[in-house]
């Protein structure tokens, strides 16, 4: 009898480990359909997840050769509106068979992407008038009946960002519901916030359940990064805002009387691309106008990205797409989202700062950025502790977690080098040495870029000519000592300036187009905040708010976003390329000084920012409403254009969502990867003997300003190329008329000696009355 359980119990445990070995194996992937089989299925009568789930089941019962018990494929999500097919949790083998069946045009792994205001309106220049965006009647009669959606983290809804006093009922076309969930009701929905669901089937996947006391599994924010980009974009006027009373004002969205629909897919600072896709293709579904994403993945092909391959259905149904440039400047070739039918937002600064000021012993003085908030506006002359002096660990000098000798900087300012942890993070961990300040010092990455936080203890963030000055103070003087000031809002600061941290072209995916496209405000913005979240999400910091300051390509995009809706208000019949391109050709390049816009990331504030660090420039929200001539692209331009780029029928047909085949050899010759009719150029040579030296390319813009007008062209030529353009003078005589013309690049000589990926830097302006339409021109040899 022993002998048998015994038996009995070994079989049961090889039993457990085999399903286990199949459950660790089992994958969440997204499974691309061809369109036309969908649509023979509906003209059946059939919905097409029942198509799907015999498709999984046809993949489970086909291995059954396999000797172990399989756990069957699990169905997550379908997706019908921007892009066809589904997603489901499959083990390799049921993975394999799945690609082998009629219909399934491509099957690829789940992956994981993560996240990346009071007086940005008035940065911006937007000023309740008469005439501009904010035309009070526009805002009112117009701006309301858009909806913006957003991909993130969620919603705090009762916000008083996100009431709806004195809002018009919901606009009828809405179709979107409100999605009740943990701590979340219908109820929670208002004429303001119309639409609320969550999705999160594919990060449970990967890593879970979800904690439902740390998390509320349902549309509520209980990170903060979703309100706050909500609130940016569309959030209410409200008066009195501010982060312990820095940056103190009205806060408005930039389409403050815009609708808002929530569409949380991330969790924990983790958003998977299926829960992302269901989250897109909803949203479409729903209704919306526009959609912002403020989050970023690694640079692949288009075909293998979900997100754009969903973006691209979007866009064909006439939904603009904003996405964020992705955090991971300075360094060249970062930039994430680049698809030419999304809108790729770079980060860059205000002229508002928050001044903490440092006094060595010495005299020297150096002016910083600090969000401390106390009672204490000054510390006392104190020792600088610095690496050895501080603690005896290697990583000493970037303050990470036990690294300080409690012994070594009581009582003392602690210099703390930025990187590898959060800034506030470092500030906790002197503290808890006992450290009485802290004097964070940027790296040669970060240049002079001067994000404030709220630290924990007095303590201010340094540039890196600053940084490099008081190590040398140090290294000769060993008594040296220092104070910290706080002088809380200053307004007036040199701007705009490209963020250090905002990711750079030029795209390793795509380098025929110039991205990031613009830069928008994204340096301390405030915004809406849940009440009941840690303003630096640090567990022992109690600290609460209504507001709070963050930084990040995040915050720059749903400026963007709301830019667009404003716009879209105004010319509603204008197509997502039209807005963007708007947006783009509208853009400035001068700073409040009269100086070309600089870079952050260096000392040196005579180096002006390329188009691989900015795009067109910074956005100029009236200009956009108006700005003269547009250049407009098709879903069909935007597929031509993928086979211009060598992509494979089967490859433009995931795009598609049908069945694609790009012209012949010859056909290809007719329409190059230039051509694509976006508002800037990007021109590659190759370094190779016998390699094109000239290229033409072919642009069309329409009139959206004046019925008769005609422009001239100026252009700025990038060193090292010849650049004509035919015909000089666009004569039109009435509004949507279409004009064509063709502009050439010629290699004048030997590679630039420029610096940035041997690339050169131009312009190409069409000049009509006021009109001024820019678009860059990025040259690189290869």
């Amino acid at each position: 009898m022993k002998a048998a359980c015994r038996i009995l119990w070994l079989t049961l445990i090889v039993l457990f480990a085999e399903i286990s070995t199949a459950s660790v194996d089992r994958k969440t992937y997204i499974i691309h359909m061809d369109d036309a089989k969908v649509l023979e299925l509906k003209s059946f009568y059939k919905q097409p997840q029942e198509w799907y789930e015999e498709i999984l089941q046809l993949s489970r019962t086909t291995s059954a050769d396999i000797d172990h018990e399989e756990l069957p494929p699990e169905l997550l999500y379908t997706y019908e509106n921007t892009m066809t097919g589904f997603s489901a949790k499959l083990t390799t083998e049921q993975y394999q068979l799945l690609t082998e069946i009629d219909g399934v045009l491509h099957a690829a792994p789940d992956e994981i992407r993560s996240l990346q205001t009071t007086y940005s309106p008035d940065f911006l220049g937007l000023e309740l008038d008469q005439t501009g965006l904010w035309n009070e009647n526009s805002l009112q009669q117009r701006a309301s009946d858009v909806i913006i959606g957003f991909v993130d983290t969620g919603i705090w809804p009762e916000h008083i960002s996100f009431s709806d006093t004195g809002l018009s009922p919901i606009p009828s076309r809405w179709k979107g519901t409100c999605v009740e969930g943990t701590n979340f009701s219908v109820t929670n929905c208002n004429r303001k916030l119309i639409g609320a669901k969550f999705f999160f089937k594919g990060y449970e996947a990967a890593y879970g359940r979800i904690n439902d006391t740390i998390e509320s599994r349902s549309a509520r924010d209980s990170r903060g990064h979703g309100t706050h980009t909500a609130s940016t974009a569309a959030g209410n006027a409200v008066s009195g805002a501010s982060l312990f009373g820095m940056a103190k004002g009205i806060a408005r969205g930039i389409s403050f009387t815009s609708r808002i629909a929530a569409y949380k897919a991330c969790w924990e600072g983790n958003c998977a691309n299926s829960d992302i896709l269901a989250a897109i293709d909803h949203a479409v579904a729903d209704g919306v106008d526009v959609l912002s994403l403020s989050l970023v993945g690694d640079a692949t092909p288009y075909y293998k990205d979900s997100a754009m391959v969903a973006s691209l259905g979007a866009t064909q149904k006439g939904v603009f797409v904003s996405f964020s440039a992705g955090n991971s400047g300075p360094f060249a070739s970062t930039v994430g989202n680049v698809a030419p039918w999304v809108m790729t937002v770079a980060a860059s600064s205000l002229d508002r700062g928050f001044l903490g000021q440092v006094k060595l012993s010495n005299g020297k003085i150096f002016r910083g950025s600090s969000i401390y908030s106390s009672n204490q506006k000054k510390t006392k002359q104190l020792p600088l502790v610095y690496k050895e002096t501080a603690g005896g660990k290697r990583v000493t000098e970037y303050c990470l977690p036990e690294s300080l000798s409690p012994s070594l900087v009581k009582g003392k300012v602690v210099l703390c080098m930025r990187g590898i942890n959060d800034k506030t993070e470092k500030g906790l961990v002197v503290k808890s040495a006992g450290g009485a300040g802290m004097i964070l010092l940027n790296t040669p990455s970060y240049g002079e870029e001067l994000v404030a936080d709220p630290h924990v203890l007095p303590a201010t963030l340094l540039g890196v000519s600053a940084a490099k000055a008081i190590k040398g103070y140090l290294t000769r003087d060993k008594n040296l000592t220092a104070s910290i000031s706080f002088y809380g809002t200053t307004y007036g600061a040199r701007s705009p300036m490209v963020a250090a941290f905002s990711s750079r072209g030029p795209s390793l995916v795509d380098p025929y187009i110039i991205k990031p496209d613009i830069t928008a405000p994204g340096i301390n913005i405030l915004a809406a905040w849940p009440p009941v979240s840690s303003i630096t999400h640090l567990s022992s910091d109690k600290r609460r708010a209504e507001f709070n300051i963050l930084s990040g390509t995040s915050m720059s995009c749903p400026h963007v976003s709301g830019i667009a809706a404003l716009i879209k208000s105004v010319h509603q019949n204008w197509s997502p390329a039209a807005i963007k391109s708007a947006i783009m050709t509208s853009a400035y390049t001068h700073d409040n000084r009269g100086h070309l816009i600089s870079d952050l990331s260096v000392s040196n504030s005579t180096q002006y920012v390329t188009p691989f660090e900015f795009g067109s420039g910074h956005v100029n929200p009236d200009k956009a409403l108006d700005p003269g001539l547009v250049y407009d692209i098709t879903g069909e331009d935007y597929l031509n254009y993928l086979c211009s780029i060598n992509y494979t029928n089967a490859q433009v047909t995931l795009l598609a969502r049908r069945e694609y085949n790009c012209p012949s050899d010859e056909g290809k010759a007719t329409f190059q990867a230039g051509d694509l009719n976006y508002p800037s150029f990007a021109v590659l040579f190759y370094a190779v003997k016998g390699g094109k030296t000239s290229y033409t390319y072919k642009r069309t813009v329409t009139n959206v300003g004046k019925a008769k007008i005609s422009y001239k062209i100026l252009i700025d030529e990038p060193k090292g190329v010849r650049v004509s353009v035919v015909p000089k003078v666009l004569k039109f005589k009435e509004l949507g008329e279409k004009q064509s013309y063709k502009v050439s690049f010629t290699r004048s000589g030997a590679k630039t000696t420029d610096n940035k990926s041997l690339s050169s830097f131009g312009s190409l302006i069409w000049v009509g009355g006021e009109y001024s339409v820019r678009s860059p021109i990025a040259v690189t040899w290869q």
